[in-house]
């Protein structure tokens, strides 16, 4: 497919290209072929208002016929699958293999919720049938259900230009419960947004949906983002991305004068705590698999290990040896575009700065052009992590801090000084669990997913998956941006009572003796 360059939003005339930005390849630094257009709040303007122009009609449209959309974006994501590909390894350096990988969890979160809004128990549905003769007052006939709550606002992620991005989960999830999704595209990669939204575009005309109810805007600065959030008809927001857009995001939501949610993943630095009769008898393999974790994807994953608590000892310096060893092999990798190197290196000198810190690895490159990285290990006392509070905020990047713990019972004062935190991985044996209990306690008011013996790296796309966790790591604990009930984030609840059956919504017509 040709890239136009310009916004997806039906019946709009053609986009000026005017004034346009370029993608960059961050392999060789270069600008690739393509412009495209800068988004106005005029071209959010007029998607949005389409979106709520047909939200009922597409709100009211069957379980059955919103899985069929879903169905048809995979076909037509199957039929660019090469193109979309190809771009998306040119705009972010990210290799075929990984991307390969997640075109198809891109296309099975699209089936996932395909099977699942057709099953229709998203809608929670609950019946109080009347008690007319309860005393000392009757029961009237209460029926709840789940309506979607109107056009979303997504914006796609710099780490996942598929899997969270224009045709990603947040909109497959906002789809599925019925609203109208206006996409702002990452301006790391824009062509490949415009391939999935073009999908999304085709996939709706093919079922007869209105084509309305998707849009995609590009847009290289705030302009974009900031007018689709304080547009009056946009009723909630999915993010991805760093902590200070998604702040920022949410305080623009939060001043408006009817204000929404704003569902933003931001960030985590997923702490591992491994005891030491862990660390004696698996110490070899844990430090092999940390190390290989805390590089995964360059260090751009929201679940890489940013922290490490141990028990310093033998076993603990055998440990940190043998990390070293598989971080020293590691060869400089691009990063996903120079804005996000340049503050990696920012924020890892600001740390290797810090008092008591020191590196036990650094190949970190300075070279302010180059988008490539290389991993760095540094290690501090638990007392010097406990006066330094900057050293628990997350460094987005193939870095990690280990802090040296006096004791087990060291660790219980370093969990309870944690941020909220997507995950967090306590590696230990079947002696341990008077102390895992202690300590679980603690973490279970920190996190949102807590794992056992194995590393965070890694979300399963299921219904059992929680991908979210206390601020910082989102603006809203409840919720997850993974697995089915993401969902959730774009319904709300409506109680009906004393209706009769014809003017009930479908699922809510259930006679009394039912």
């Amino acid at each position: 497919m040709i890239l136009t360059g310009q916004h997806i939003i039906s019946g709009y005339p053609a986009t000026s290209l005017s004034a346009t930005f370029q993608a960059v390849n961050p392999a060789i630094n270069e600008c690739l072929e393509g412009d495209f257009a800068e988004g106005s709040a005029a071209d959010v303007a007029a998607a949005v208002t389409l979106a709520a122009k047909d939200f009922d009609l597409f709100r009211h449209s069957s379980d059955a016929k919103r899985g069929e959309l879903l169905n048809a974006i995979v076909s037509e994501l199957l039929v660019l699958k090469d193109d979309i590909i190809c771009r998306a390894n040119l705009e972010t350096g990210l290799p075929l293999p990984r991307l390969e990988g997640e075109f198809v969890r891109t296309i099975n979160q699209l089936k996932m919720f395909s099977v699942f809004v057709q099953d229709g128990g998203y809608k929670q549905i609950h019946l109080d049938h009347a008690i007319s003769d309860r005393q000392p007052l009757p029961r009237p006939d209460l029926r709840l259900t789940q309506i979607p709550i109107g056009p979303v606002a997504v914006f796609g992620a710099s780490n996942f230009p598929l899997a969270f991005s224009v045709a990603g989960g947040d909109t497959a999830s906002a789809l599925a419960a019925g609203c109208p999704v206006v996409a702002k595209g990452h301006p790391a990669h824009p062509g490949t947004s415009e391939l999935a939204g073009r999908a999304i575009q085709q996939a709706l005309q093919n079922t007869g949906l209105p084509d309305t109810v998707f849009s995609l805007i590009q847009g290289s600065d705030h302009t974009v983002g900031a007018a689709l959030v304080q547009h009056p008809e946009i009723k909630g927001v999915a993010f991805t991305g760093s902590q200070s857009g998604g702040r920022a995001l949410f305080d623009l939501a939060a001043a408006r004068s009817n204000p929404i949610p704003v569902f933003a993943e931001m960030g985590s630095v997923n702490p591992i705590f491994i005891l030491p009769r862990a660390m004696r008898e698996m110490g070899p393999d844990l430090a092999v698999k940390y190390a290989e974790s805390l590089t995964l994807g360059v260090g751009q994953f929201c679940t890489n290990p940013g922290l490490l608590f141990a028990v310093k000892g033998e076993s603990f310096d055998l440990f940190i040896e043998n990390v070293n060893n598989v971080l020293a092999q590691a060869q400089p990798l691009p990063m996903l575009h120079v804005g996000i190197k340049q503050s990696f290196m920012a924020q890892l000198g600001k740390m290797k700065a810090t008092q008591g810190v020191s590196s036990i690895v650094d190949k970190s490159l300075s070279d302010d052009k180059s988008c490539y990285a290389s991993p760095a290990l540094l290690v501090v006392s638990a007392e010097d992590f406990l006066l330094h509070p900057n050293l628990g905020e997350e460094v987005f990047g193939p870095s990690s801090l280990v802090i040296q713990c006096q004791s087990q019972e060291q660790m219980l004062l370093l969990a309870e000084r944690l941020q909220g935190q997507l995950t967090a991985t306590l590696h230990t044996t079947s002696d341990d669990k008077e102390f895992c209990r202690q300590l679980l306690t603690i973490l279970e008011r920190k996190v949102g997913r807590l794992i056992c013996n194995d590393f965070p790296t890694g979300v399963e796309v299921c219904a059992a998956m929680h991908h979210g966790g206390p601020y910082p790591a989102t603006t809203d604990s409840r919720f997850s941006s993974v697995g089915t009930t993401a969902i959730k984030r774009f319904l709300r609840p409506v109680c009906f009572q004393n209706f009769n059956q014809d003017l009930l919504p479908p699922e809510l017509q259930v006679d009394q003796e039912d």
